[in-house]
């Protein structure tokens, strides 16, 4: 069987599956489960090009790091062909343990962030694979001797984040979101076997940096798709609530296994059926379950998933201030009355919380620029920009969703 294919991608063009142990990990049945989840999770419902997959993500992250590869070795780098491909496999792999609907119920089915569980399929398949899986997962752990090499599958400035704001500004439409990624590629480096970038290419990394801020706001944290993943969150937290009472509600197996139980990372590594029933949850397992909840007796179950399923989200505001306790029971007040519940119900359809944003994490590693007489320098010194100092600010703003009455 011929296993070297080519795949047409939106983003990219044609993308070569560069060897047959990645063929044979891009066919197995936990990959494939990336088709079914969106990357984006609720975006969609701000976006409506927004339906992109983990599965898009993860083989335009695999190319773009074939892309960077070839372009250290150019500069005279010496990477071997194993480290090529056992690199391109952990940027593969890095979001295989992404739960349904992305990043909105992370730490809700599970207390287990998605890296971790990546990690936990990754030793699988490598078992499955006869070890072949060792130097990626080295790499994507850090504990590969030459660091660079995870750089590029984590850091702040990796092949995830290149190809994901490329490819979310694409199908979200949003162009602000652009980013010269190409020529970010081109003007990487190593230097004492750390990620550089020249001289150079600072301008690019100052497009990177103000635009990953901007997609934030625009995208990842729009207020609408704030309130959309909170009724889902509050959605998964009242099912919880009437299973542990004791009420039946329908879900598929595999959904209800994680809301009738407490799963961290003990149970999903030394008790099988949850990381196989985890194997198997997928966007479709959310929404069948919030249709059928649609006709549930329960009356806070039933109305939201309704509100969710028709697009009939929660009002919500943003500010820089904390909100008055005041004004939200006072919203609560209102809500009981004219959906006719109790007051202790009418916390599922008020939420509040916070949000942040800082586009470069200046406690986080740094990205680094080279002169071209060897000096080292972050880039926030390195730029004359004002803004790029000012992006290492960690930007708060506080939240409130709430039905409409």
């Amino acid at each position: 069987m011929n296993k070297r294919k080519i795949i047409n991608d939106p983003v990219y063009g044609f993308v070569k599956i560069p060897s047959e142990l990645i063929f044979d990990l891009i066919e197995h049945p936990f990959f494939q489960r990336l088709r079914r989840i969106k990357q984006l999770g609720l975006s969609g419902l701000v976006y409506p090009g927004a339906l992109h997959t983990r599965f898009h993500h993860a083989l335009g992250a695999m190319h773009l790091m074939g892309l960077a590869l070839n372009n250290l070795r150019n500069k005279g780098q010496e990477i071997s062909d194993k480290e090529v491909e056992a690199s391109q496999i952990a940027i593969l792999l890095h979001d295989i343990g992404h739960g349904p609907m992305s990043h909105s119920l992370e730490h809700i089915l599970s207390s287990t962030s998605h890296e971790q569980i990546s990690l936990l399929f990754m030793k699988k398949l490598n078992r499955e694979f006869g070890g072949a899986l060792q130097t990626a997962i080295n790499i994507f752990n850090d504990t590969y001797p030459r660091k660079f090499f995870h750089q590029l599958v984590s850091s702040q400035l990796d092949v995830d984040r290149l190809d994901y704001l490329q490819r979310d500004c694409f199908f979200t439409g949003v162009s602000e979101g652009t980013i010269g990624a190409d020529r970010i590629i081109k003007m990487l480096n190593v230097h004492n076997d750390e990620l550089v970038v020249e001289e150079k290419g600072i301008y690019s990394i100052e497009n990177f940096l103000t635009a990953r801020r901007l997609m934030y706001w625009q995208v990842y944290l729009h207020k609408t798709c704030i309130s959309a993943e909170q009724m889902l969150v509050q959605l998964m937290r009242r099912t919880k609530l009437l299973l542990q009472k004791g009420k039946k509600v329908e879900a598929s197996p595999n959904l209800l296994l994680f809301l009738q139980n407490s799963v961290g990372l003990p149970e999903l590594k030394n008790e099988p059926q949850f990381l196989e029933a985890f194997a198997n949850l997928d966007d479709i397992d959310i929404w069948s379950s919030v249709k059928l909840w649609t006709n549930h007796s329960d009356k806070v179950l039933a109305t939201i998933s309704r509100m969710l399923l028709d697009r009939k989200l929660f009002q919500v505001t943003l500010s820089s201030e904390k909100y008055d306790t005041e004004l939200i029971k006072q919203i609560r007040e209102k809500i009981a009355q004219h959906y006719q519940i109790s007051n202790k119900q009418s916390k599922y359809f008020v939420v509040k919380g916070t949000t942040t944003n800082e586009a470069y994490l200046s406690k986080g590693e740094k990205i680094k620029i080279i002169s071209k007489k060897g000096k080292i320098s972050d880039i926030a010194q390195a730029s004359d920009l004002p803004n790029i100092k000012a992006l290492r600010k960690i930007v708060k703003k506080y939240y409130v969703c709430w039905a409409r009455y």
